[in-house]
C-alpha cells in the first residue's frame, strides 16, 4: 500500500466529497442562498454592479466587449451546455437512450414533462406581454433533483436513478431544441456560415481521426464566436461541437490487455533501481502504457471526465449566484401573485408532475414500456415530483425569453418556489416509499 504525502491526506477530505453525486447539488444549494442573501443585504449594490463589469476580448478594432453576466451566460454556460451535448451523445451511443426500448420510457416522461408544463404556463399567461416565457418550465435541474433523490434514501432502486438521469438528459435536448427554435433572435447569416465553415473542419477531423482534444478546443471556440456574432444562440454551438467530438477508441479491449500485460511484465522483469527515481527501461514502459491507455480512452469520455469537475463545481455555481440574486421585500408575498410566478409555479410543480407520470403510465399500460426494474409507481410519482425543480436551465431560458427585468425577475420568484416545492414533496414521497417498504 502506497504511503500518502501530507498534502494527500490534506486534499483526500475534498476529493472524497467532490466525487459524491450529490455533492454538486449541495455547492448548487449554496450558491444560490449566497445569491439571495448578498442580493437582499448592505452589500445589494454591489451585488448588481459586479455582474454589469465589461470584459473586452481582441485587437485593434475586432473586440468583443460585455458585461461579465453576459460572458457568464454566452460564455461559460456554452461549456456547460458541450458537456450536456457530450452526455447526450454518450446516452445515444451507449448509454440509456442507444435503443429504442431503453430510451422510450424515460424520453416519453421527458416529453410529458416539457408540454404539459408549456402549455400550463401559456394558458395562464395566454393574451399577455409574457406569454412567450412558456419554455421556463419544461426543464428540470439535474444537479438538484439527483442530488435530492440521494438524501430521500440509500435503498431507492439503482434503476430510478437511471430513470431520472436518462430523463433528465432527454429533457435537456428538448430545452437545447427549445432554445434553438423559439429563443433565437435575428440571425446574421454570414456570421452563422463562418460558424458551420468551422463545423465542417470538425466534422472532417473526426473523419480523419484526429483525437487531440486541443484541435476540438481551438476550432470549437471559431464555431462559438461565430454563433456568439450570428444571433443564434452561443450556447448551441456548445452542443453542436460537442457531438463532433470523437467516441470510438483506437485499440479495442482486447488488445488493450494483452499489450498492457506484457508491459506489465516487462517493468517487473526490469532490475529495480535502488533509488526514488525509476530506471531509463521501466521510464521508457511507463510511457508505452500512458499511449496505450490513452489509444484505449475515446475522446468523448476524456473530455466530458475532465470538464465535468469545473462545470458542476465552477460553472454552476457562478452561474447561480449571478443569476439567483432575487430580492425578497416585505411585499415579496404580494409580488409574486402574477401570472409570470403563478404560471412558472404551476407549470413546474404540477405540469411537470402531471406530464411526467401520465406519460409513464401510459407507456406502461399500453405495453410499449416497462417500470425500471424493482421501482413501484410511489418512486415514479417522487421523480415527477422532483421533474418540477427546474432551475440552472429555467433560469438560463428566463433571461432569454423576457428583455423586460420585471418579467424575469417574476419568473425567478416562481422558479425559487417552485423549486422548494417540488423538492420538498418528492423527497417527502420517496422517503414515505421507503418507510412502507421497510415495515412490509
Amino acid at each position: 500500500m502506497n504511503k500518502k504525502s501530507p498534502i494527500e491526506k490534506i486534499i483526500a477530505p475534498v476529493s472524497r466529497f467532490i466525487h459524491l453525486e450529490y455533492t454538486s447539488g449541495i455547492v448548487l444549494l449554496i450558491s444560490v442562498i449566497a445569491a439571495i442573501i448578498w442580493a437582499n443585504s448592505a452589500w445589494r449594490e454591489m451585488y448588481h454592479h459586479i455582474w454589469e463589469i465589461n470584459f473586452s476580448i481582441g485587437f485593434n478594432t475586432n473586440v468583443l466587449s460585455h458585461p461579465l453576466h453576459i460572458w457568464i451566460n454566452d460564455g461559460l454556460m456554452a461549456i456547460f451546455f458541450f458537456v450536456i451535448g457530450l452526455e447526450l451523445k454518450r446516452e445515444f451511443m451507449n448509454g440509456e437512450l442507444s435503443s429504442f426500448k431503453k430510451a422510450s420510457l424515460p424520453m416519453s416522461a421527458a416529453f410529458g414533462g416539457m408540454i404539459v408544463p408549456a402549455l400550463i404556463y401559456f394558458v395562464i399567461n395566454k393574451g399577455t406581454d409574457a406569454d412567450h416565457g412558456w419554455g421556463i418550465p419544461m426543464a428540470t435541474d439535474i444537479a438538484f433533483a439527483l442530488a435530492l433523490l440521494s438524501v430521500a434514501g440509500r435503498h431507492i432502486p439503482s434503476s430510478i436513478k437511471v430513470f431520472l438521469s436518462a430523463l433528465a438528459v432527454a429533457d435537456d435536448l428538448g430545452a437545447v431544441l427549445v432554445i434553438a427554435f423559439f429563443y433565437t433572435a435575428d440571425v446574421n447569416f454570414t456570421a452563422l456560415g463562418i460558424a458551420g465553415a468551422f463545423l465542417l473542419v470538425l466534422i472532417v477531423g473526426n473523419r480523419l481521426g484526429i483525437r487531440s482534444s486541443m484541435f476540438y478546443l481551438i476550432i470549437g471556440f471559431g464555431v462559438w464566436i461565430g454563433f456568439l456574432l450570428s444571433g443564434v444562440h452561443a450556447t448551441i454551438a456548445g452542443v453542436l461541437v460537442a457531438f463532433t467530438i470523437p467516441a470510438v477508441t483506437k485499440i479495442n479491449e482486447v488488445v488493450y490487455s494483452s499489450n498492457l500485460k506484457k508491459l506489465t511484465d516487462e517493468f517487473e522483469k526490469e532490475i529495480p533501481s535502488n533509488s526514488t527515481l525509476t530506471t531509463p527501461q521501466q521510464h521508457k514502459t511507463i510511457q508505452h502504457v500512458k499511449k496505450l491507455s490513452m489509444e484505449a480512452e475515446t475522446p468523448l469520455q476524456k473530455i466530458e471526465h475532465a470538464l465535468h469537475p469545473w462545470v458542476a463545481f465552477g460553472i454552476m455555481p457562478l452561474f447561480a449566484l449571478a443569476n439567483s440574486g432575487i430580492v425578497i421585500g416585505s411585499d415579496f408575498l404580494t409580488s409574486v401573485i402574477n401570472p409570470v410566478s403563478i404560471g412558472v409555479t404551476a407549470g413546474l410543480v404540477l405540469g411537470k408532475f402531471i406530464g411526467i407520470l401520465f406519460f409513464t403510465w401510459l407507456m406502461v399500460k399500453t405495453g410499449m414500456g416497462i417500470l425500471p426494474e424493482g421501482a413501484n409507481w410511489r418512486h415514479i410519482t417522487g421523480v415527477a415530483l422532483l421533474g418540477g425543480i427546474g432551475f440552472t436551465m429555467s433560469l438560463f431560458i428566463s433571461g432569454l425569453a423576457f428583455k423586460n427585468p420585471e418579467f424575469v425577475n417574476q419568473a425567478k420568484y416562481g422558479i425559487l418556489i417552485a423549486s422548494i416545492l417540488a423538492g420538498l414533496l418528492g423527497t417527502l414521497v420517496l422517503k414515505g416509499g421507503l418507510k412502507k417498504s421497510n415495515i412490509e
